[in-house]
């Protein structure tokens, strides 16, 4: 396994259909080390804890390998690293390899599987397309979740 990209991202307001969403899936690739902390990484946020991050999504990571697939499906979308809303973005790794309780060591930090990703409405929004989730669903291409089982204080580089 190889970190590509470390992408972070604080929550914001954007506007949507008419209404004002507060969000943290916009996230961008970051330069030198982050630390992972127990709940997620230095400079990222997630907007509503109710469905997002916790100690059991504390961490997000998407597959590099996806990229080319989403392409090839929406190519008129711009596409860079953390798209998805992943803190990790990864090579060598996929939902077919992992399983739920997995650890993975990251730096220092060692992190647990913990469940793929169910996409909400903000993956609509970040793409501007009312199909997104449906899309993303049917590709199989979820991602997955971890929890912090031991911290990275050092930082993490992609």
């Amino acid at each position: 396994m190889q970190i590509i990209s470390v992408n972070v991202g604080l929550s914001r307001e954007v506007a949507w259909k008419g209404m004002t969403v507060q969000t943290g899936i916009f996230k961008d690739p970051v330069n030198g080390p982050v630390t992972i902390r127990k709940l997620n990484l230095a400079g990222d946020q997630q907007a509503d804890l109710t469905v997002h991050g916790g100690a059991e999504k504390a961490v997000y990571a998407y597959p590099a390998e996806h990229y080319e697939y989403w392409r090839k499906t929406l190519p008129e979308a711009p596409f860079s690293w953390g798209k998805f809303g992943e803190n990790l973005t990864t090579e060598g790794l996929g939902e077919d390899s992992l399983c739920i309780g997995d650890r993975l060591r990251v730096g220092s930090a060692i992190l647990m599987v913990t469940q793929p990703r169910m996409p909400c409405y903000k993956l609509a929004l970040r793409f501007d397309r009312d199909d997104m989730i449906k899309l993303f669903l049917t590709s199989q291409r979820s991602g997955f979740y971890f929890s912090v089982r031991r911290p990275n204080p050092s930082g993490v580089e992609g």
